[in-house]
């Protein structure tokens, strides 16, 4: 599928009038085996590409350069429409312009620039966000330095968590007239909150994050929900699973023991494409 495609695809959720969940993904296995089950968009977080990626906490020290090579394998490897969380943009305005040049040609479908002061100043006590002029320059840079009209930049911001309502509906119109597609709301505990958003702006709004009494769909898709986050379960499951495998084999276990916990033949197929390359050796190599 070309990527365009793709991009169009995720934009036609944005579009739309339901609430998605994402499947949360970090490699090639598990975007496949994502793609199988029929998730519409991939997710692939920050914090999990500095996990997998450098086996590091999310406090930025993973590069740009590696951060677009993960994603390439993950685009490579299936057809979902994959959103990435470009977290700062790694960066100034300039930097953002940069890392949407290259997840664009990584091939994501979308990408969220935020408004988090990222990484830790020296001196600083916790997060905060950059001013709004600051963030309107990076949107409005990440916006010019797309290529592929289908692509989509969208805003992520955290004024739900660290401002008045007021002015996080400020900050959220000020973002919305830069040109982005759609926007990133992390913090958000109430629906008072969405709905107030929501009011703020047509944009179409992801969710991040979010409280207890946002868990209905059909109310986030009724105030402009368009995607909302799980968290990233699949990489906890899956370290939790690698651990307690080498462990139950360091202590002396029995392999066979771990049949029932393993993958059968048939998921190791959509997660390597085994029948593809038996048929491309058929075909190629006789």
């Amino acid at each position: 599928m070309l990527l365009a495609e793709r991009r169009q695809r995720y934009r036609n959720i944005l579009a739309g009038t339901a609430c998605v969940h994402p499947a949360s993904v970090f490699d090639p296995m598990s975007a496949r085996m994502a793609e199988s089950l029929g998730f519409e968009v991939g997710m692939f977080a920050g914090s999990i590409a500095s996990a997998t990626v450098l086996g590091a906490p999310d406090l930025i020290v993973l590069t740009l350069t590696e951060f677009a090579d993960q994603i390439r394998r993950i685009t490579r490897a299936s057809t979902l429409s994959l959103m990435v969380d470009a977290d700062h943009g790694y960066g100034n305005a300039l930097n953002v312009m940069r890392t949407v040049e290259e997840l664009e040609t990584s091939g994501v479908s979308a990408l969220t620039i935020e408004d988090t002061v990222l990484p830790r100043p020296f001196g600083g006590e916790g997060e905060g966000l950059i001013s709004q002029g600051e963030m309107v320059g990076k949107l409005r840079g990440a916006v010019a330095a797309r290529q592929d009209p289908s692509l989509a930049v969208l805003g992520r911001t955290a004024a739900l968590r660290y401002c008045s309502l007021d002015e996080a509906q400020e900050r959220i119109k000020a973002y919305a007239d830069t040109g982005i597609d759609g926007l990133f709301l992390t913090g958000t505990r109430t629906r008072e909150q969405l709905e107030a958003v929501h009011r703020a702006t047509s944009l179409p709004l992801l969710l991040g994050g979010a409280g207890p009494e946002l868990n209905d769909r059909d109310f986030l898709a009724a105030n402009g929900v368009r995607i909302a986050l799980q968290g990233h379960m699949p990489f906890y499951a899956a370290a939790k699973a690698t651990y307690e495998t080498l462990k139950h084999l360091r202590e002396g276990g029995d392999p066979a023991e771990l049949k029932s916990k393993t993958a059968s033949d048939e998921l190791l197929d959509i997660a390597l494409k085994l029948k593809d390359y038996d048929q491309w050796q058929n075909d190629y190599l006789q």
